[in-house]
């Protein structure tokens, strides 16, 4: 073939010709930027052989571990250069610019960061992660220079860009002064995420952005009791800001005024004045790195509390006006929090047009759930939220609150979803239908145990600390031993309806073993 008659005309070019001549050759073509994307598609599979080779290439030595990180800064659009030394690579935009120092043996000496304007800080995660000859963590460290790039995607020129970043400053000192409010010295990182005023908040480090941690089930509770030193962790949303079309006013300090909260209970925060802040072309935003369900009430009393309307919004999506959202269209609710619990539990997509899901517990007939996703009607339907804008930090803890809510609604409903959508086994079922109510409440209805009528448990999850929860019977049917008291704490506890479920059969069979 062409392609076999090409290599042997290669082969034949070089065979005369040094290794250390071959691998000039290789090691300048790989320092060309390949950042940009790739107008010719005949230079696509150059592009993609240039990479592969440098992911290959085992850089230990002085030089190896410089032209990587040459290369490497390229491919992010960033320009890179060597010092007369050699052993320090500096990787440089306009806003900002890394030192990399390192020994004659290629080991990382230090690294220091240097946002424009200020003096640079070392940062001991990037020297973490330079435990060179491990493609993860170039990986790594190139995900650190794109988050660095995103600080600065402001449109204007570097003093308008400056000022965004100044912002982001001035919110996130407001946000770690807010996650001081009302903590104890030994208050643990549960308590703070479920109730603390901004969650569980870590800071920017280098140029992954601060992130919030606001809430985590009990499951993930126990799971992080039975494995310490695991990285469990609950729903998260990191804070940055992002480029606009329109014009937002940001503040360019901190407003809080002190650490402790305003005399109606909530923080105190200076007056938005043009000496503390500028209409920017940009706005703070708390992004979700998987959407969440969220339904349209609750979007729509996120858009009231940042007062941010109209971004992006077409007539598709005139509910969620105010909501940056991924593609899709207004939807039930339910299917919404299907589908993206299947997503997460399962790698390969699954049919859902039934809605049926088998759970298995320990101890128990295994379980059959249908999902009634109801209509795209009022409170019933809802979006996938990628990210939130806001423009104040007033906003936060607001936010945080309605985000806690939704997500621990989500948690119980998503606890009906499995991947299992077929009976494998033929064994025993037990048969609950899940069906939305008002608001964030909903119903399951199930067999009565000893008769044939139907009975229902009512779980309104009133905010994500507090849920109540009714059980209704047929006048005529026997007790099934489980007070409205009991079912309110079992859901508390473990935010699993089948768990709950399993509960109450359990306690109607030693009522029908006692009778």
């Amino acid at each position: 073939t062409s392609r076999n008659a090409l290599m042997e005309q290669l082969h034949l070019k070089y065979q005369q010709k040094p290794w250390s001549e071959t691998l000039k050759l290789v090691h300048f073509c790989m320092d060309k930027p390949i950042r940009q994307s790739v107008s010719n598609a005949q230079d696509g599979p150059l592009l993609s052989c240039m990479e592969k080779i440098q992911r290959a290439l085992n850089a230990k030595s002085l030089y190896s571990v410089m032209n990587r990180l040459e290369s490497l800064a390229k491919q992010k659009g960033l320009s890179a250069h060597v010092s007369p030394s050699g052993t320090a690579c500096y990787i440089a935009s306009n806003m900002f610019y890394i030192e990399v120092e390192l020994e004659k043996d290629g080991k990382v000496v230090d690294v220091k960061l240097a946002h424009l304007g200020e003096a640079p800080v070392v940062k001991l995660i990037f020297s973490q992660l330079f435990l060179f000859g491990r493609m993860k963590n170039y990986d790594d460290f190139g995900r650190i220079l794109e988050d660095l790039s995103n600080l600065y995607q402001i449109p204007g020129n570097s003093e308008m860009k400056a000022k965004g970043y100044f912002a982001l400053q001035a919110l996130e000192k407001d946000l770690y002064s807010m996650s001081l409010l009302d903590r104890t010295q030994d208050v643990n990182r549960v308590t703070e995420v479920l109730h603390g005023k901004v969650g569980h908040l870590v800071p920017r480090t280098g140029g992954t952005p601060m992130n919030i941690e606001f809430y985590i089930s009990p499951y993930q509770v126990l799971e992080a009791e039975l494995n310490p030193g695991s990285q469990v962790c609950g729903t998260k949303t990191v804070v940055t800001v992002e480029g606009t079309d329109t014009l937002h006013k940001l503040p360019l300090s901190p407003l809080l005024v002190d650490a402790q909260a305003g005399e109606d209970g909530h923080p105190a925060f200076l007056p938005l004045t043009d000496e503390l802040s500028m209409d920017l072309p940009a706005f703070f935003v708390l992004k979700f790195h998987q959407p969440i369900p969220m339904s349209s009430s609750s979007i729509e009393e996120i858009q009231r509390l940042t007062g941010i309307h109209n971004l992006n919004a077409n007539k598709k999506n005139h509910l969620i006006s105010g909501i940056q959202i991924t593609g899709l269209k207004l939807a039930p609710l339910y299917e919404l929090i299907v589908q993206s619990t299947l997503k997460e539990k399962c790698s390969e997509a699954l049919s859902t047009h039934k809605y049926r899901f088998f759970v298995s517990l320990p101890d128990c007939p295994k379980h059959c759930y249908f999902i009634n996703k109801g209509s795209e009607k009022s409170d019933l339907a809802g979006a996938l939220v990628s990210k939130i804008p806001f423009s104040h930090p007033k906003c936060v803890p607001g936010v945080i609150e309605i985000l806690r809510h939704q997500v621990a609604y989500n948690c119980l409903i998503s606890s009906c979803v499995s991947e299992k959508h077929i009976n494998e086994d033929d064994s025993e079922l037990l048969y609950f239908e899940v069906i939305p109510q008002e608001n964030t409440s909903f119903s399951v209805f199930f067999l009565h145990p000893v008769k044939e009528n139907l009975a229902c448990v009512i779980i309104d999850v009133i905010t994500s600390r507090e849920v109540q929860c009714r059980l209704h019977l047929n006048p005529q049917d026997p007790t099934l031993n489980s007070s409205d008291d009991f079912i309110t704490r079992a859901v508390k506890r473990c935010m699993s309806v089948p768990v709950v479920m399993r509960a109450i059969f359990r306690n109607a069979a030693k009522v029908k073993a006692d009778s």
